[in-house]
C-alpha cells in the first residue's frame, strides 16, 4: 500500500459504499469522477473498474488534482486527469474520445484541506486573503464581492445562497467594515451582526457559503453538468450526485424528477404540447443519507445526500 492510500491528510469521501452500490461499475468500465478531489471515491471506483477499466477525472482546482495524481499513481494509465470545470463536461468527452461512459461520480463538496489549509478565504479560521476562487478561470474573487457591492445586493445574495435569515443586518455590517481583506475580517463582520452565543455552527458559515458558490457560479455550473452527463452517458450508464446543501439538493433532485417524466408540461395543460421524452430513471426513491456511525467516524460528511439515476437513452454526444 502506498503512502498517499493511507496519508490522514488526504479527504475521507462520503458514503462511498452506497455510491459503489448505485454506480454498479464491472471491470472494464468507462468511468468519470467530474469533480475528482483528491480521488477518494475516484480509487474506489478504479478498484471495482479493474482490469481494464478507463476513469476520466475532472476538477477545477489545481491543488486537487496535484492531491489526486499522488493518491492514483498506482493505477497508471488507467487514470486520465483535467483541469476544468465539470461544466464543460461534454466537450471535455469529446474531445479525448472518451466512450462508452457507464458511470458519472459528481461529489459537490469541498476537501478538508481546501477548508482548513487552502490559503484562499474559505474557512473563516484562515487569516489569509478572501478570494475563494477554486479554478484559475473564475475572473472574480470574494474580496470583489464583499468590498464592492451594495448592502443591498450582498443581502440578496446571502440570503440567496447562504439562506441566511439575518442577511439585511450582516450585509450591512459588511459594509461599514470594508475594506474587508482576509477571511477572518469577514468573520469578524458577521459576527458582529450575529453574536455567536453558544451557536453550534459558527455564525459565518452561510455567508461564507452564500460568496463562495457565487465567485465560483457553482449552482450554474451544476445545472449545466447534470443535463451533460445524461447526454454523454451509455444507455444503462448510472449517475450519482452527493450534495451537501439544500440549494445543491433542490436542483438535484428537481432534475431528476423531470428527466425521469415523458411530459412536462404544467398541470393545467390538458394536451402535451412540450415533447419531452425521459431520459432517465430514478434509482434513490428516498435520498440517501449519512448513517449515525459513519457520522460519529468522520463529521464532516455530515450533511451529504445522495441522488441516482439511470440513463435511458444512448449517449447523444458526437465523438
Amino acid at each position: 500500500m502506498t503512502q498517499a492510500t493511507i496519508d490522514p491528510q488526504y479527504h475521507r469521501p462520503a458514503l462511498t459504499k452506497e455510491v459503489m452500490g448505485l454506480l454498479d461499475v464491472k471491470p472494464g468500465d468507462r468511468c468519470i469522477d467530474a469533480t475528482i478531489g483528491d480521488g477518494g471515491h475516484a480509487r474506489a471506483i478504479l478498484d471495482a473498474i479493474s482490469p481494464g477499466g478507463r476513469l476520466l477525472g475532472i476538477d477545477a482546482d489545481p491543488g486537487s488534482l496535484e492531491r489526486a495524481g499522488a493518491r492514483l499513481r498506482p493505477y497508471g494509465n488507467m487514470v486520465t486527469l483535467v483541469n476544468d470545470n465539470f461544466s464543460n463536461l461534454e466537450d471535455l468527452v469529446a474531445s479525448r474520445r472518451f466512450t462508452p461512459v457507464m458511470a458519472i461520480l459528481m461529489d459537490l463538496g469541498l476537501a478538508s484541506w481546501q477548508l482548513e489549509a487552502g490559503g484562499r478565504g474559505f474557512s473563516f479560521m484562515e487569516n489569509v486573503p478572501l478570494d475563494m476562487r477554486l479554478g484559475p478561470d473564475q475572473t472574480i474573487s470574494a474580496s470583489e464581492i464583499v468590498n464592492t457591492l451594495s448592502v443591498s445586493e450582498l443581502t440578496k445574495i446571502i440570503a440567496t445562497y447562504g439562506e441566511e435569515p439575518r442577511a439585511r443586518r450582516i450585509a450591512s455590517a459588511i459594509v461599514r467594515h470594508r475594506p474587508i481583506e482576509t477571511a477572518v475580517d469577514l468573520a469578524k463582520a458577521v459576527e458582529e451582526a450575529v453574536p455567536r452565543r453558544g451557536r453550534r455552527i459558527h455564525p459565518a458559515t452561510r455567508t461564507f457559503q452564500a460568496v463562495r458558490i457565487v465567485v465560483n457560479r457553482e449552482l450554474q455550473n451544476l445545472e449545466s453538468a447534470l443535463g451533460q452527463a445524461v447526454r454523454v452517458l451509455s444507455k444503462g450508464g448510472r449517475l450519482a450526485v452527493i450534495a451537501y446543501h439544500s440549494l445543491e439538493d433542490r436542483i438535484v433532485k428537481n432534475f431528476m424528477r423531470r428527466e425521469s417524466r415523458d411530459c412536462i408540461c404544467p398541470p393545467e395543460q390538458l394536451q402535451c404540447v412540450c415533447g419531452h421524452t425521459a431520459s432517465v430513471k430514478v434509482i434513490t426513491k428516498k435520498v440517501i443519507k449519512v448513517s449515525r456511525a459513519e457520522v460519529t467516524d468522520n463529521p464532516r460528511v455530515r450533511s451529504a445526500r445522495l441522488r441516482a439515476c439511470i440513463a435511458l437513452s444512448e449517449s447523444g454526444t458526437k465523438i
